[in-house]
């Protein structure tokens, strides 16, 4: 019976060592990424696109009953432009990073509901850090949206911070999604279902 019990610690302490080793090594690498040059906005989260939508001030190229959330998302960067969303799987680096050079106007924190990151409510109604980016007259806000089982989004940066484009903003840990909100004068990009990475692939040119 104490053999029995022995292994089974033996056992829990290796797959609690093997775990913290695989999420520090793994989940939580950070790669150097070859930052595009131009006059573009980069990508802030390694993972899928998702969704790439309209939005003008009272019309959405989404289901109606987000118009609401979608003005409140969108009302501090423009009345008109796109909105795009990405997927990060658990297996996704989980560093974001900065999609323009300028100033960090704010970081907020909203609470949220825990839905599937990969369905559309989740862009919406799940928990949240928004972070608004200006340069001069041109903004760009990131959404770190947490996910069902990802329930932990730190940002790096504060308030009145400068930063630079591709800078390391924050990290979701084990997945969810990360939305960017533009203004109507760029063209985008990507599309619904490419595979894009962190400061390296551009999502739209000014």
């Amino acid at each position: 019976m104490m053999g029995v019990i022995i292994t089974l610690f033996i056992v829990i302490v290796v797959l609690f060592l093997s775990f913290h080793i695989f999420h520090k090594f793994y989940f939580l690498r950070d790669p150097a990424r070859q930052l595009p040059i131009g006059n573009n906005i980069v990508c802030p989260a390694d993972g899928k696109v998702i969704m790439v939508k309209k939005f003008e001030k009272n019309k959405i190229d989404i289901d109606k009953r987000f118009l609401g959330k979608v003005k409140s998302f969108t009302k501090d960067v423009s009345d008109k432009g796109f909105i795009v969303s990405i997927f990060m799987n658990a297996f996704d680096v989980h560093i974001n990073r900065a999609p323009i050079s300028g100033t960090v106007k704010y970081v907020k924190h909203i609470p949220g509901k825990f839905i599937n990151a990969e369905r559309l409510a989740s862009t919406f109604e799940n928990e949240n850090v928004q972070i608004l980016f200006q340069d001069g007259n041109f903004k760009v806000k990131t959404i770190q949206i947490a996910g069902l089982i990802a329930r932990r989004i730190v940002p790096f940066v504060k308030e009145n911070e400068k930063v630079i484009k591709g800078q390391r903003i924050g990290l979701i840990k084990l997945g969810s999604q990360v939305t960017l909100i533009m203004p109507a004068n760029i063209k985008v990009k990507v599309h619904e279902g490419q595979k894009v990475f962190a400061g390296e692939t551009i999502i739209a040119t000014k």
